[in-house]
Formats: C-alpha cells, sequence, structure tokens
C-alpha cells in the first residue's frame, strides 16, 4: 500500500490507514492494492470519496480497476481507533493461519522442473526458513536452486522493467518448469572470488573502509612529524575566546605580520596601509614587554628594514564580565583583519600586571615546524582517487623495481656473510668490500644478520651513509651501465613487484599517515587483522564531542568487523587483496555484506559456504545463516557438511544417484525426519549405515623432504618433514598457515629445486634437505579452473577429444570429403560454425547484471557446420556425442573393440568416471564446473599419465579437493588418491574435511588459532596421536570420526 492524504470531514488520514478502515468495516477493498488520491462530494461533507485503482495478480502482472466506494468519515475515525485496530489484526491473523491459502504463500513452489537432468520433480521450500539442498555431486542440486529458483527469479525481475530498459538486456531464457510462485526478490552468494581489481581490498569489499575514511576525515587530528605535536587550525572564535578569557585588566595588542607585496618598496607598502586606515607600527620585544614600541606609520617611512615590526591592528584592555558584550565583537573584527592582513596568521601579545608578558601566534592555516599540511576529507585517504592515492604507485601498493626479497634471498646471513646477492662475484664483491670498509664509520654491524637489524640500519644498507655507498647506489651503477649485457641480465635477475618505496604498501599519500585517532593512522589500522581491530574500536577512546560525531560510524564499523569474525574471517586484515582471496573466503565476505545490509524479506542462495573452514569455524557460520535468516529472510543453501545440514530447518535431498541417474527428489523434511525415515545415500552416511572405514593400518615410510625456518606471513620458523609414497593431509584452523606453508614455500621450493620454478618472488625458507632427488615432478592440484577459454571442457583437458576427432576423421565419409580431425574441432577455422566460433553460443551484455549466454541462431548450440555434422559414428554425430555424459559416452563407445583409438578413450574416460565424475557432459565447457570439479578433472588426467616408472615419481598436492562432495564421493576420491600412491606416487592434501583427515597416513596440524595466534606447527603424527593434543582443534573433532560407525 502506497503513502497518500485522504481529507475525511476536513481531516488528513493517509492511505495506509484508511486502507485499514475499509478492510475493518468489511468494504470490498481486499483485492485493491493503491489508493492513489481521495477527497469530500461538494454535496455531502460527511462522507469521504475514494478513487481506488490499479492492482496486482499473483503473477505480478497490473490489473486495472476504476471503482467509487462512499464511507461515512465518522464511520471511518472510529474505526481508526486502536483497541478496534489490534483486535480485527488479531482476528485477521488467526484466520489466515488457518487458511491453506495463507500456508501456501508461506512457501516457494516449484513444479514440473526439467533444467538439465531434473526429471519433471516438484517440490516446496518453506519460506523465511533455512533450508539445505544436499546430494550427490551431479545429482541436479544446482540446477534445482540455481538455474532453476535463482534464474527465474532473475528472469522475473528483467521482466518487470519497462520495455526501453530490456531491449538493452537482450533475451532471457525461462527454465524448464512449469509453474512457480512464491520467489522473494533473490540473491545468490556463489564461491566465485569477487573482484580481481588489484585496487579491491577486503575493506572496500565490506565498506568498511568507507566509513574509516569518514571516521578519519571528521574527527581525525593531525600530527607533525618533526615535533609530533598536534597541528590546529585557529578560527577567528577561537582567537577572540582566549582573548576574552584573559584575566581582568590584561593588556592586548593584536598584530598582524608585515607582508610586502612583490614590486612594493617599503615607503609604498606603508603608504598603502596610512591609506585603508591602519596608523600604527609595533616592535616586539618578546623577553620583556616593556621594552617594546609603537610607531607611527607616518614616521616609519625612513626606515631601512621593517624586520622585527609587526603591523598594530588594535589595542585593548579586558574589562570585567559584565562589560564584555561589545568588547567581544570588538576583538573578533580586529581578529579577523589580522589574519587577513597576515595571509592567515595573528599575533597575540599579552601582559598582565605582576605576570610576564606572552606572545603567541595563531595561524588560520595547518601549518607547523615549518610544514604546510591539508584539510582531511574522505578522498584524503582514497587510494582509488587521485587526490589520496600514492603518487608513485598510483595507489596499487606496490612498483617494479629492485626487490628486498631477491637481493636478500636469505635474511639470516650477514652483509659479511654474503647476505646482499647482488655483491656477490669477482667484480660486484668491490661494492662488499667497500661497504665493509666503511661500516664502522657508519655504526653498521656487517655480522649481525639482516633479519636481526634495525629499520636505521637498513635504511644505511640500502640507500648508503655519509661515507659508504648502499645497495641503492650499486643499482644506480647497474644502470647507467645498461648497454652492457651483462649489466642489463643482473637488472632483470632482481627486478620484481616490490613494495612501494613511498607508501611502504599503504597506498596512500605520505601526509595521510599524519592523520591519527587514539595514537593510529588509517594505514595502521588497514594492516592489523580483523580481531586485533575489533579489539581497537570496541576500545577506542574519545571526548564527548568525538563521541557524537562518530557513534554511527562506530556502529557499522563494530558490526561489520563482528560479521566478518562471525563468518571465520578474523585472520584477515583489511589491505588484503580481494583478488588473493579463495571463493570460499569471497563468499564469506559477501555472506557478512549481506549482514551487514539488514536487508529483510529476501531470498539467500548460498553455494556451499562451509568450503574452506574448518569443523570448529564452521559452527561459527551456522550461527550468521541463521542471523540472516531470522531477520526474515529465506536462506536456501547447498551443502554437504554435515553440522549444517543438522542445523536446517528443512532439508531437499535431490538424488538418488549422479548424472540421468539423480535428478529426483528423494526427500523433503526436517533433519529429524531425516534421519528417521530417509532412505537415501545421505540419511544412511548420516545414520552411520553406509561410512567411510578408518585404515586398519598406517602405511609406513622412510623417505620424506624437510623444509626448514619457514616465515612466510604468520609462521614462526617452522620446519616440518613430508613423508614419500605416503597420504599426508595438513590440517588446521582457517588462517593457520597452511597455504603459506604449502602453497606458497613448499610447492615453489620444490619447482626451484627440481630447476622448473619460473616466479620472482624469493622463498622465505631457510633450506629444503632430504630424498629430494627421489621426486621427478611436482603438481598442484588447485580448484583454478581448467582451462583458459569457454570452449575448454573435461574432454579436451584430458586429451580425450583427441581421440574421439581421430575416430570421426577416419570414418568413410570423411575420407572421402578429405576431412582432417581438424575439422571436427570447434577451436579453430574449417568445420566448426564462424557465427559463434564453436561456442554454441552468443554472449549478451547485460549491464549491471550477470551477462546471457543465448543459443546461436545459425547452429542451434550444435558448434558445427551442417556438412561436418553429416559425418556419424554408430548413428549419431560429433554434436550429439559431446551431449553425452561419461557414463552414456562409455556405454556408446564398445567396450570390446581392438581399434588402438577406441581403447585410448575408453581409458581416458574411465578415469573421469573413476573419480566421480561421470555425470559431467563431455563438451560441457569449463567455465561452469565447479573448482571441486575442476580439481577432480585434473586428478583424472594425473591418473590417465600411467605409473611413476614410465612418468617419474611425482609428489601431487591437493588443495581442499573435497570442495563439492557428497560422503559418497569422498569415498571415490580416497580410492583415486590410493590408486596414486600404488602408481609410486606422493599425495600431500591441504584439507579440514574429516572423513579425509581420518584415512591420512601421517598429519600435520598448523595452528593453534588462525593469524599470528597461530604459524606453528601443533602436531606430527598419525591421526591416533593427535586427539591426544588439547591444543589441537582437529583433535577434538576428530576423535569421534576414529570410531568406525557401525
Amino acid at each position: 500500500m502506497h503513502e497518500g492524504a485522504l481529507g475525511v470531514a476536513g481531516k488528513a488520514v493517509c492511505c495506509r490507514a484508511i486502507s485499514r478502515a475499509m478492510s475493518l468495516s468489511g468494504l470490498p477493498e481486499a483485492d485493491c492494492r493503491t489508493v492513489r488520491g481521495a477527497g469530500r462530494t461538494g454535496h455531502d461533507p460527511g462522507l469521504g470519496i475514494f478513487f481506488v485503482n490499479s492492482r496486482l495478480d499473483l503473477q505480478g502482472r497490473a490489473v486495472c480497476y476504476s471503482r467509487i466506494q462512499a464511507v461515512p468519515a465518522g464511520r471511518i475515525l472510529k474505526l481508526l481507533k486502536p483497541e478496534k485496530v489490534a483486535a480485527k489484526k488479531k482476528e485477521q491473523a488467526a484466520r489466515q493461519e488457518a487458511s491453506p491459502e495463507a500456508s501456501a504463500q508461506r512457501q516457494i513452489i516449484l513444479k514440473g522442473v526439467r533444467v538439465n537432468n531434473l526429471k519433471n520433480v516438484d517440490v516446496c521450500f518453506p519460506a523465511g526458513k533455512l533450508t539445505v539442498v544436499t546430494g550427490l555431486s551431479g545429482s541436479g542440486k544446482s540446477s534445482l536452486v540455481f538455474d532453476t529458483l535463482y534464474a527465474e527469479g532473475q528472469r522475473r525481475y528483467v521482466e518487470s522493467l519497462s520495455a526501453y530498459a530490456r531491449q538493452f538486456l537482450g533475451r532471457m531464457g525461462k527454465p524448464e518448469v512449469d509453474f512457480v510462485e512464491g520467489i522473494s526478490p533473490a540473491i545468490a552468494i556463489e564461491q566465485k572470488t569477487i573482484n580481481f581489481n588489484p585496487r579491491s581490498t577486503v575493506g572496500t569489499v565490506t565498506e568498511i573502509y568507507e566509513y574509516l575514511k569518514l571516521l578519519y576525515a571528521r574527527i581525525g587530528k593531525i600530527y607533525s612529524p618533526v615535533s609530533g605535536r598536534e597541528v590546529r587550525r585557529h578560527s577567528v572564535s577561537n582567537v577572540a575566546d582566549f582573548v576574552i578569557k584573559l584575566p581582568e585588566s590584561t593588556k592586548v595588542y593584536i598584530l598582524s605580520p608585515i607582508n610586502i607585496r612583490e614590486g612594493l618598496t617599503n615607503p609604498e607598502y606603508l603608504r598603502l596601509l596610512e591609506q585603508r586606515g591602519f596608523s600604527r607600527l609595533y616592535k616586539v620585544c618578546k623577553e620583556d614587554a616593556s621594552c617594546s614600541e609603537m610607531l607611527q606609520i607616518s614616521q616609519a617611512g625612513n626606515l631601512e628594514s621593517l624586520a622585527g615590526y609587526y603591523l598594530l591592528v588594535d589595542r585593548l584592555v579586558v574589562r570585567p564580565e559584565e562589560e564584555q558584550g561589545a568588547l567581544y565583537s570588538r576583538i573578533f573584527d580586529s581578529v579577523q583583519t589580522s589574519f587577513n592582513e597576515g595571509d592567515g596568521i595573528c599575533y597575540i601579545e599579552c601582559s598582565a600586571s605582576g605576570a610576564k608578558s606572552r606572545f603567541l601566534e595563531f595561524s588560520n592555516r595547518l601549518e607547523m615546524d615549518g610544514m604546510s599540511f591539508v584539510k582531511p576529507s574522505p578522498n584524503f585517504f582514497s587510494f582509488n582517487n587521485p587526490y589520496g592515492a600514492c603518487k608513485t604507485c598510483e595507489g596499487i601498493g606496490t612498483v617494479i623495481g629492485v626487490s628486498e626479497d631477491l637481493v636478500i634471498p636469505d635474511p639470516s646471513l650477514s652483509v659479511y656473510e654474503d647476505a646482499v646477492a647482488c655483491w656477490r662475484g669477482e667484480k660486484m664483491s668491490e661494492w662488499k668490500k667497500e661497504f665493509i670498509r666503511y661500516a664502522e664509520k657508519e655504526k653498521f654491524p656487517v655480522h649481525r644478520p639482516y633479519k636481526e637489524l634495525s629499520q636505521k640500519e637498513k635504511d644505511i644498507l640500502w640507500h648508503g651513509g655519509k661515507y659508504a655507498k648502499g645497495i641503492d647506489d650499486c643499482f644506480k651503477f647497474i644502470e647507467k651501465n645498461s648497454y652492457k649485457i651483462q649489466y642489463r641480465v643482473m637488472a632483470s635477475r632482481y627486478r620484481g613487484k616490490t613494495l612501494c618505496p613511498d607508501c611502504h604498501g599503504s597506498r596512500l599519500r605520505k601526509d595521510a599517515d599524519y592523520v591519527k585517532i587514539n595514537g593510529k593512522s588509517i594505514s595502521e589500522l588497514v594492516r592489523m587483522q580483523v580481531d586485533e581491530l575489533s579489539a581497537f574500536f570496541e576500545n577506542i577512546q574519545l571526548t564527548a564531542y568525538e563521541r557524537a560525531i562518530a557513534s554511527r560510524m562506530l556502529t557499522e564499523i563494530r558490526n561489520r568487523l563482528q560479521y566478518l569474525k562471525d563468518v571465520g574471517l578474523s585472520y584477515l586484515s583489511l589491505n588484503r587483496a580481494s583478488a588473493s582471496l579463495s571463493g570460499g573466503e569471497s563468499q564469506r565476505i559477501y555472506l557478512a555484506n549481506s549482514l551487514g545490509s539488514a536487508l529483510v524479506g529476501s531470498l539467500y542462495i548460498l553455494d556451499e559456504p562451509s568450503i574452506g573452514l574448518h569443523s570448529r569455524d564452521t559452527e561459527h557460520l551456522i550461527k550468521v545463516v541463521k542471523q540472516l535468516r531470522d531477520l526474515g529472510n529465506t536462506v536456501i543453501v547447498v551443502e554437504h557438511d554435515e553440522s549444517m545440514m543438522m542445523a536446517a530447518d528443512y532439508i531437499v535431498d535431490v538424488g538418488p544417484y549422479a548424472g540421468r541417474y539423480g535428478g529426483e527428489i528423494v526427500f523433503a523434511g526436517t533433519p529429524k525426519e531425516l534421519m528417521e525415515k530417509g532412505t537415501s545415500l545421505t540419511a544412511k552416511y548420516l545414520r552411520g549405515e553406509m561410512s567411510i572405514p578408518v585404515p586398519s593400518s598406517r602405511r609406513a615410510w622412510t623417505r620424506y623432504i624437510r623444509i626448514c625456518g619457514v616465515t612466510r606471513n604468520n609462521l614462526q620458523d617452522v620446519t616440518v618433514r613430508i613423508p614419500l609414497n605416503v597420504m599426508t593431509v595438513v590440517t588446521g584452523v582457517s588462517g593457520s598457515g597452511k597455504t603459506s606453508l604449502i602453497r606458497q614455500t613448499l610447492y615453489p621450493a620444490l619447482q626451484k629445486a627440481l630447476g622448473t620454478y619460473q616466479g620472482g618472488e624469493t622463498l622465505k625458507y631457510r633450506k629444503l634437505e632430504g630424498d629430494i632427488s627421489q621426486i621427478q615432478a611436482v603438481e598442484l592440484v588447485d580448484q583454478n579452473p581448467i582451462g583458459r577459454s569457454s570452449r575448454s571442457n573435461p574432454v579436451t583437458y584430458v586429451k580425450a577429444y583427441d581421440d574421439i576427432r581421430e575416430l570421426y576423421a577416419s570414418q568413410p565419409l570423411a575420407k572421402k570429403r578429405l576431412y582432417t580431425p581438424g575439422f571436427f574441432s570447434f577451436n579453430v577455422e574449417g568445420g566448426r560454425c564462424e557465427a559463434c566460433q564453436g561456442e554454441g553460443t552468443k554472449k549478451v551484455e547485460m549491464q549491471f547484471m550477470a551477462d546471457l549466454y543465448i543459443e546461436c541462431e545459425e547452429c542451434h548450440g550444435k558448434r558445427f557446420k551442417e556438412e561436418v555434422l553429416d559425418v556419424k559414428y554408430n548413428g549419431k554425430d560429433i554434436s550429439e556425442v559431446l551431449e553425452m555424459s561419461v557414463d552414456e559416452a562409455l556405454e556408446f563407445f564398445p567396450a570390446d573393440a581392438e581399434e588402438a583409438v577406441l581403447k585410448r578413450l575408453r581409458n581416458k574416460l574411465q578415469v573421469l568416471q573413476d573419480v566421480g565424475l561421470g555425470y559431467l557432459h563431455l563438451g560441457q565447457s569449463s567455465s561452469s564446473l565447479s573448482g571441486g570439479e575442476a580439481q577432480r578433472v585434473k586428478l583424472a588426467y594425473f591418473l590417465s599419465r600411467g605409473n611413476a616408472e614410465d612418468r617419474g615419481h611425482t609428489l601431487f598436492i591437493f588443495d581442499e579437493p573435497t570442495t563439492g562432495l557428497h560422503f559418497h564421493d569422498i569415498h571415490k576420491l580416497q580410492l583415486a588418491f590410493d590408486a596414486l600412491i600404488e602408481r609410486g606416487h606422493s599425495v600431500l592434501v591441504i584439507e579440514h574435511q574429516l572423513d579425509v583427515i581420518k584415512m591420512a597416513d601421517w598429519i600435520i596440524d598448523v595452528g593453534p588459532e588462525g593469524g599470528e595466534a597461530g604459524g606453528r606447527i601443533v602436531y606430527e603424527g598419525v591421526p591416533e596421536g593427535l586427539v591426544k593434543v588439547k591444543e589441537s582443534y582437529t583433535g577434538r573433532y576428530l576423535k569421534e570420526k576414529l570410531v568406525s560407525k557401525k
């Protein structure tokens, strides 16, 4: 109901109240949604005339009416009495509660869903509840929730726009569904990195930084970097208040500095002063006021210099309080004149009887210690604005220059021990010798390790001192001689991304750090971890005036920081680049933003928010999701985590299996009903009827590699052993340092040892030792997409498509037409459809919404030209083969074929099925795969390559491979890991999933907490030993998993 005004018997009443009165009076207004206006009839002032038009039907279409209803005005006012309204509302609520129609309105209803593999299913989601949609990978969960529910909500939103707006947005296909009802505005939070813009940070994405900028602009205080004193800007009223509060009878001289304009002589300047009404100069004796003297301007023309003289603007004596009314105005005007004449400077000399005189300077300019300062504004603290961004790095925080990490590869060495890499060698060592020669004069400790040097000592080493030349001087010499090839090579060897030398990574102009609140600059705050920053704002000390200004900003900052802590991101800092976040971290930031926005009545769809979370952190996440629900929203979560399922109000289980064997709703009800009555695989695993068994014994090992002294990020000089030919799992709470240890240090360190490292970053570890010679390769199997283009798909990645193309090129019709295997490729010209360039779809940009992909009108999504599709194998053209799932393809291509190409093809498809990806379509775009699916495609590729004897011993590093996996799929994954080990390889897994952890031969637990409170090795050993470590959170949750469920 829209707001409006209605005149009833001469009184104004809002439309909402009138509508309520009409309903209470029993008038037929129930189907009316909008009251546009009203008035009184000319012939009967006792009647209120309602002009009612426009209502919406259940499908959102407008149905117009024009109807007039007359109601006695007195009756309306009587009906508006609060007690009558409350009683009527209570009665209506009870009637609605019992009404089946009202019950249906509180549900989201989908009927006849046939998207992808869904088999004409009907399902209801309770509104205002937390619903978990679960099932095997590929069973149809995403098809139901994202491709149907969310897609239909998006389509309806577009159709609600005007025809003019829709012409720019293009066509949007309707999901294959018969009936959808009860959809609220939908918000999908998926596992995708939010922003790859190098300027985007956690602070900007969460909008906390916006509030910080405003806070510092409003209550920040400027401090001089020279003296450390606060820089204040004096207003005229500040000075006038100071003068008027001086003791009674104090003599006051209001002075202005003499500023002779360029081009004027002293006599000319003095004449101008006289013409403007000034009559005296004043010579100040700061030691003794009695020595000060006044001089008539008319008598000053003969002075050679006006140094020491000031322009006397006014002189007065402070009067008793009751006589200060007119005096204050006089002081105010005089100070204003002094500021104008002195270019913002005013001097006050005051002397009370019996007290020493004072000579004070006031300025309405932000100046101190010979420096000028800028008045803070929000843009002053914005690195996305040229005004606030550092001029050197333009707000990025890094520049391409001499990398400290490359120049000092081992910080544990001293300068004497060749810590400076560019000072090694016969010729360049002269720089080191010269530096050591003058080190004593510079008071530089040449035998102290680089990492123990103070900042002042590091500055001497890098920038040089009074006697010694530093590293910067060395590179200036190299740059000067860059016309020689050897110097160009040397310069490139030490060049890389490094912190900006001016802003030191803060991204802001240097003087932004002069503005502080409670002794902290904004750059210092964004470097803090979220939990540390939250504690700072909880204990911030402000004056009453500052609190009044900052109260709303502080509330927002505190709330948003708390939301980040609640979703398990307390280890992040606000200056962390968004592009460096994992998909799970990005999703949880989005979730925290949703809580901060306080939207109600919306539909939130979350895609496995527990990804990357330790079991301890999942508990916090559940609380946050419930908070979102309690605000009045409907929350639908696609999830496999057991604790999330048991915390749900409602569960929808899709299955019973994947691909064409799935696509059905096998259960819909409460968690309690699932445990009692469910017959699905999910129910059996939750009840313990099915489980992943704990190994009866752990594999023994003798060979290992050891990485020593790792100090990257929060790791605290960590040394750890990685066994070979077994399965090792690295675990720990979120932010404890697992990725820093394995992905960012061990993996590149092994590449370096094997000669395959191509990065420019220095690795922060002391040494790598052990049986490194036993490893021929190291492979990181992560969740990054498997292809760079949308044409990439599972069969191209595992090289099976090469065999399919070869098979089709060998058919009689293809030979007759001279078609080569390249003709059956959608990546090159020849046989592909040129209208869509082999994509099968065309991209339609949706402006502020997600882009749409529309089927190509030329090839109708088949990707190839008609003549290419004439070539058949067993009655199927190549486009139809690409539409098959892996399972269907294994049935289609004969198992007993003797052709070598068919044997190779089946072997490659078989490994995709073995890792649980039998439901994927051969031609499915890699961009549509989840991170977990992409990871398993890579695993299938490595499994298809053969044994260690053929390819060499490889150490496989898997980063959270259970992403998107059901309990049943995890069992298949474990079998794939076992297959790799049996083939002579080693497996190293970063994982939080307890079913994988319990299967490990060796566990490395990092922690005990995240961030600065983590970074230590809590435990190394077999899983049974971890449960005895009280400090380990993993051990607490693992204990019950090690007891096999019967």
